[in-house]
């Protein structure tokens, strides 16, 4: 039922498209800005939305006459943007919250952590992987983001800016090369 190599390859997407190294410098902000970041409740609440979207999302689908295949497409185009941003630093997606200080969980776990990029790659991953492979890469992510969350302080004295740099374009080439095996295995089908 588990399969190892199906689980560290949906744990490394999901690091990927959730990039939360890459957004510890809008962490750092957000706790300048609010005087603490509510690690536990932006944890828990990226999961459950993650978890609901996992269970949910492909009835949703349904209800919109939309097929799994055309959905991982898509998902894969908006995994294949944010893999150009990573990469490029070029900027294709506006964040609607530019007032970080209102809450820890709203532009931590939604869209920050839960976002669009990752609530997509979680269908496009349904089509690919089972969905208890999915959990597990799930809850590893979410252990590594409360982990990041509660040491954002520490990690920017440690691997500092450019560090930050290198990690963000290396997985943005390895989020492009995932998007681009997603259109072909479902091109090809």
């Amino acid at each position: 039922m588990f399969n190892l190599k199906e689980i560290l390859s949906v744990s490394l997407i999901l690091f990927s498209v959730i990039d939360i190294l890459g957004s510890v410098p809008i962490i750092i902000d957000l706790r300048r800005k609010a005087g603490h970041v509510q690690s536990e409740k932006a944890t828990l609440a990226s999961g459950g939305l993650m978890i609901l979207f996992l269970f949910l999302g492909e009835g949703l689908l349904k209800l919109f006459g939309i097929d799994v295949a055309s959905f991982a497409i898509a998902g894969a185009l908006i995994m294949f943007f944010l893999g150009l941003e990573m990469v490029l630093g070029i900027h294709f997606f506006k964040s609607d919250n530019e007032d970080l200080s209102s809450s820890s969980i709203v532009p931590l776990a939604f869209p920050l952590i839960a976002g669009a990029g990752t609530l997509t790659t979680l269908i496009s991953l349904k089509s690919i992987y089972a969905t208890p492979n999915i959990l597990v890469g799930v809850i590893l992510n979410l252990l590594f983001v409360y982990v990041v969350l509660k040491s954002s302080n520490w990690l920017e004295r440690k691997i500092g800016a450019a560090g930050f740099n290198v990690l963000r374009k290396v997985f943005g080439i390895i989020l492009l090369s995932i998007a681009i095996k997603i259109v072909k295995t479902h091109l090809l089908q």
